[in-house]
């Protein structure tokens, strides 16, 4: 048989200008080291100046309080319902959703980006339980882990600190693994030196202006994601092409047969110069998906992405403190509502991202390696065919923002543990609120420091961004279920616990070997990282760990906790009681905000990874209509979450952005008289480590604050 030549034509794929390419950032990259180095260094030194000036004119014309620990760790306990959600949104923006999003769409189809974001969507939703929960029993926390000690003692604060640590440090690697790959393949930058850089003005920032800081860095961060976000949605299905044209790509890119897909990857465009690899390339139809499609949900792969997707996420929310730490700044009205409305914004990101970009760079036949799309090099490379220049710049900008946002969050999230439970817990119980403020900031330089080494570690071990992300849940998932009882269910117990965290631990990591020694009879990196293997390791960690706790609890070591015991255990460095006053402790407004995220969080939990998936089934293989609803879906809620995650913030703040500008002005009115009112100390006052002195006009003024529920607004 003769070899089989490809033709081009104009504007159609496969396009003329990649033949004999093996692979889309094979040669010279898009930007130059110049570029990079403005990105990294100069966007983190503007991003930091900005952020810092926010807070030094919040403190100086607006709220005018004095940093405390308090504060520092915690933003005074009052962020509003739009900066929650706009917070939570950033947080969980990790460079793997901006990439590997765009990876599952490029090897499974339509089903990889709804997977993705339907997966980790649910357990912001979930987690918002555990907000309303810990405002009820534990106000007065500033860890997680404190928690756990207060309830279960020192053996268990132990493990738990392990496992958080090992949440921070996962999501950390992962983030500048993912980054400083794109970095290197956009600009020629070296991937150490970028994940040495890239922390940089995430140290800045957030050791000046604690977890204030953060919040209002994450805002900025998450206007400029979805402003992206907008724009490349609009460029694929608007400006270039539309969604009946990337069907017909679609379903030109599975019609051809091994002969064509090798004359399409080949030295001269005929089948006798290929270098086709099946396993390399994505060319012909897709292996266990309905009609060897990308456009239908019924996908094996796909399906089995999105399990592992769901149970390795409960791990990163439900352990990673700086979630926790979300809810402990947020006000009891807003806790439940922000985490809603940033999961459901949040979907937006991976699904409405990854529907556009990753579904256009099988439907152009652009030459993207496996292991390049496995590196999250998917957007980068659609957006470089796209705007050229210009895609390239925006793709590394929006990365660099995920990066910074979340690696901030991170940040002030081991400095926390480290200041509470482990400094103060271990090292001076008797801390003063400035020793508290300066183990804080320095853990913050140590942390940023660190990040980088352990991203070069994980690369230098041969592991990519979707190994690592698909890892994650073996190590972390055992602490899921002990932390869902810890707020949730009174019998408990602290050993159960403590067995079924380092019980689920031993129990996912045996199973991951054993499966790949059954699968593959060996174990290496590429065994151990198939999807049927991580998913045995990841629902062997959260499963078992949950029945050994509830056995455990129930035959063993059975327990009649007394929450309200719990808040009592907690104490407070500094007398700043901003967010725990009578008003926002009201026991009646908690139980109404808790039934209120209980109905809506569970209700939207099961329209994401039950009735949505079973719905696309009868449609089988999209058809073009079909297809066209679908992409509206996404074009819809990305503009839609665009909008409310940039507005709603500022219009909730306009009295407080307002003031600020008022008093720099020199107008600032005087705050009205708040009427004396006698409050019983044993209903509000915490127990401290140090009482500093504090005059009686000082706490009155603490009260009323907490009374007007105006001067600690943010």
């Amino acid at each position: 048989m003769g070899a089989i030549s490809i033709e081009y034509v104009e504007d159609v794929p496969p396009f003329l200008e990649y033949q004999g390419d093996k692979s889309f950032f094979g040669g010279t990259p898009p930007l130059s080291k110049t570029v990079g180095y403005i990105v990294v260094i100069g966007f983190g030194a503007i991003f930091s100046v900005i952020t810092t000036l926010l807070v030094f004119i919040d403190s100086y014309f607006g709220s005018k309080k004095k940093m405390t620990s308090e504060s520092f760790n915690t933003a005074g306990r009052m962020i509003k319902t739009g900066l929650t959600a706009s917070v939570i949104v950033s947080q969980w923006t990790w460079a793997a959703t901006l990439l590997q999003s765009s990876n599952v769409a490029w090897a499974y189809g339509v089903s990889g980006p709804f997977w993705y974001a339907s997966g980790a969507t649910i357990q912001i939703l979930l987690f918002g339980v555990i907000a309303i929960s810990l405002k009820k029993v534990a106000p007065s926390a500033h860890t997680v882990c404190e928690i756990v000690n207060a309830r279960w003692g020192r053996t268990a604060h132990k493990t738990f600190l392990f496992f958080a640590f090992c949440a921070n440090i996962i999501v950390t690697s992962m983030l500048l693994l993912g980054g400083a790959a794109t970095v290197e393949a956009l600009t020629g930058m070296d991937y150490r030196l970028a994940s040495f850089l890239i922390p940089w003005g995430v140290i800045l920032y957030t050791s000046a202006g604690g977890l204030k800081a953060t919040f209002l860095a994450s805002y900025i961060h998450t206007v400029v994601i979805f402003f992206v976000l907008v724009i490349m949605i609009f460029v694929v299905y608007i400006k270039y092409y539309s969604s009946d044209l990337i069907y017909k790509f679609l379903e030109n890119t599975v019609s051809y047969s091994e002969e064509e897909c090798q004359a399409i990857y080949s030295e001269d465009g005929t089948s006798a110069t290929t270098f086709y690899d099946p396993d390399t390339y994505a060319c012909g139809p897709v292996s266990g998906n309905n009609s060897g499609s990308y456009l239908t949900m019924i996908s094996g792969d796909g399906l089995m992405f999105g399990i592992i997707n769901i149970i390795g996420n409960f791990g990163t929310v439900f352990v990673d403190q700086s979630y926790w730490q979300s809810a402990i700044a947020a006000r009891p009205s807003s806790a439940a509502k922000g985490y809603l409305l940033g999961g459901i914004c949040w979907f937006a990101i991976p699904f409405s991202l990854a529907t556009s970009l990753g579904l256009a760079s099988t439907a152009l036949l652009l030459p993207i390696t496996a292991d390049e799309a496995g590196s999250g090099l998917v957007p980068p490379a659609v957006a470089t065919h796209l705007l050229g220049t210009a895609g390239s710049v925006m793709i590394l900008i929006m990365l660099f923002m995920a990066i910074v946002s979340t690696g901030s969050a991170e940040s002030i999230a081991v400095s926390s543990l480290v200041a509470y439970d482990i400094y103060r817990e271990y090292c001076n119980p008797n801390a003063t609120g400035n020793q508290i403020l300066w183990v804080s900031r320095i853990i913050i330089v140590v942390f940023g420091l660190c990040m980088g080494a352990f991203s070069i570690a994980l690369y230098e071990m041969g592991l990519n961004l979707g190994w690592v992300y698909l890892f994650m849940g073996i190590v972390i998932g055992s602490a899921v279920a002990p932390l869902w009882f810890l707020l949730n269910w009174k019998g408990a117990s602290g050993k159960g616990a403590v067995v079924a965290a380092w019980g689920g631990l031993l129990l996912a990591l045996g199973t991951w070997v054993a499966a790949a020694l059954f699968q593959s009879g060996t174990v290496s990196v590429a065994a151990l990282g198939t999807n049927e293997v991580m998913l045995s390791g990841n629902l062997v960690a959260i499963f078992s760990s949950a029945i050994i706790h509830f056995a455990y609890s129930k035959f063993v070591d059975p327990t009649d906790y007394d929450f309200d015991e719990l808040d009592k255990n907690i104490k407070l460095v500094e007398q700043d009681l901003s967010g725990l006053g009578a008003e926002q402790q009201d026991p009646v407004e908690l139980d109404k905000a808790f039934k209120w995220i209980t109905r809506r969080g569970y209700l939207l939990t099961l329209v994401l990874i039950l009735v949505w998936p079973l719905l696309s089934i009868p449609a089988g293989k999209f058809t073009e209509d079909y297809f066209a609803f679908w992409v509206l879906v996404a074009i819809l809620w990305g503009f839609g979450a665009a909008t409310v995650i940039t507005v709603l913030p500022l219009t909730e703040s306009s009295e407080e952005i307002g003031a600020v500008f008022a008093g720099m002005s020199g107008k600032s009115p005087e705050p009205e008289p708040v009427a004396e009112k006698v409050v019983p100390m044993d209903d509000v006052e915490k127990p401290v480590d140090e009482p500093e002195e504090p005059e009686a006009p000082e706490v009155e003024s603490a009260f009323a604050a907490d009374d007007s529920d105006e001067e600690v607004d943010c």
